[in-house]
């Protein structure tokens, strides 16, 4: 039986508060997309965010929901699909973010996109610190165009960006068992 996972990604206001969820669930080994959700929290968005002009994208159906209504109908969809395992790019920033989710296993998939031991495709001239971690140019858009993904622009529109931090993932094509916990 193949495992299911979940990526997600969340967008602040300019108070930290969480304005907008993403989450892709997908199958280790494939990491195709079977199913996802978008909300955007209301009430959060009154503040206003660096990325707030991001939360709506044109043909992107998303929820507006109260926190938490946001977070019981996120909890019963990570039910729904038999997901136990979280993932997100910088997963300890998303986690402290989204503190009811606290029982479920986070993994960051930055500690494998931004090493070189782990990502092929970082330039062998790269700089990076003697852990291997790249010194600079680690971002989610650095490790698309590393991939090729010439063309490739993070909008910083919670779903968009859980999709996209899903192929980085397809690309380095490790198990989710290889991501560390955090």
């Amino acid at each position: 039986m193949t495992m299911k996972f979940a990526v997600i990604d969340t967008e602040t206001n300019w108070n930290n508060d969480v304005m907008s969820i993403g989450i892709v669930v997908a199958e280790d080994g494939s990491f195709n997309s079977l199913d996802c959700r978008y909300f955007i929290i209301p009430e959060a968005t009154v503040a206003g965010g660096m990325f707030a002009y991001a939360l709506n994208v044109k043909g992107q159906k998303a929820e507006h929901l109260e926190r938490k209504k946001t977070i019981k109908a996120l909890v019963s969809f990570l039910k729904h699909n038999e997901v136990s395992s979280i993932f997100a790019y910088n997963a300890s920033f998303d986690a402290r973010c989204l503190p009811e989710l606290q029982d479920y296993e986070w993994h960051d998939i930055l500690k494998l996109a931004a090493y070189k031991q782990h990502n092929p495709a970082i330039p062998a001239g790269a700089p990076c610190c003697g852990t291997g971690r790249l010194k600079r140019g680690y971002g989610v858009e650095d490790i698309m165009h590393m991939f090729g993904e010439n063309d490739y622009s993070e909008i910083h529109n919670a779903l968009t960006d859980a999709q996209d931090e899903l192929r980085i993932m397809k690309y380095l094509n490790y198990p989710i068992s290889k991501y560390p916990t955090i």
